[in-house]
């Protein structure tokens, strides 16, 4: 898998979005056993942290040490160093695996192969991710030229599958049918500008050119925001399943 995020970790951390309690309560739900569970690709760790209250042990795992060095803690979650494709944990292990914004970097067939050893036959897996978020009519055009002009080519082929909704990935599994779930924000200006500065397109753009292009929306976007309600929508993506 790519490691789009190492460099920008704290960024991350900082400004990537959470998934709401009810989501994670409604996945859980799902789950019969909780004993260990297994946050795959984990970055800053949100969703081990917010698995943790509900498992014995939880696992964390990414090839980036130092989103790992960027992660939240609890004292029931075990971070390491490991791919999504090739892991170090034993069969039949896992009552629940997450996967959040991650897997469209993943060689699927390795992985999914991966998954069919560690799960245990009744564990249950989800895919997690958020698409585009939307926000105010002004602000909304001044994004969308930045996401599908400014940065449009910058971003990775693997970009596609979030925005076709994770509906195009292939889900060998037993798959059990998920609710719709969206993410209702209020951000200020700093928090807008940090997250759209954790885009992988933005750092390809930075890394290929020398110079931000934030830089040429900001003033725009600065004067959209504060003139707006500041309010934030992330439609959500869950897809669930067992084994077959």
């Amino acid at each position: 898998m790519k490691d789009n995020f190492s460099k920008q970790a704290p960024q991350y951390s900082k400004f990537r979005p959470q998934y709401p309690d009810e989501m994670i309560a409604y996945l859980i739900s799902f789950v019969k056993n909780k004993s260990v569970a297994l946050d795959i690709a984990t970055g800053n760790g949100q969703v081990a942290h917010k698995l943790s209250p509900f498992f014995e042990t939880v696992y964390g795992i990414d090839i980036s040490q130092n989103q790992l060095n960027n992660a939240v803690t609890a004292e029931n979650i075990i971070y390491k160093v490991a791919s999504a494709e090739n892991t170090f944990f034993k069969n039949q292990e896992f009552d629940l695996i997450t996967v959040a914004q991650a897997i469209h970097w993943f060689d699927f067939d390795l992985f999914y192969k991966e998954i069919y050893r560690i799960l245990k036959p009744e564990g249950i897996i989800a895919v997690l991710g958020y698409g585009l978020f939307s926000t105010n009519a002004h602000s909304d055009k001044i994004i969308q030229h930045f996401y599908y002009t400014i940065v449009g080519t910058y971003w990775d082929a693997e970009r596609k599958y979030l925005d076709e909704n994770y509906e195009t990935i292939p889900f060998p599994f037993e798959e059990i049918v998920a609710q719709p779930f969206a993410n209702h924000l209020v951000w200020t200006f700093e928090q807008l500008i940090g997250y759209l500065g954790t885009w992988s397109a933005t750092q390809h753009y930075i890394s290929k050119n020398n110079k931000n292009p934030i830089d040429l929306i900001y003033d725009d976007l600065k004067k959209s925001w504060q003139e707006n309600d500041q309010k934030v929508t992330f439609p959500l993506l869950l897809r669930m399943g067992k084994l077959k």
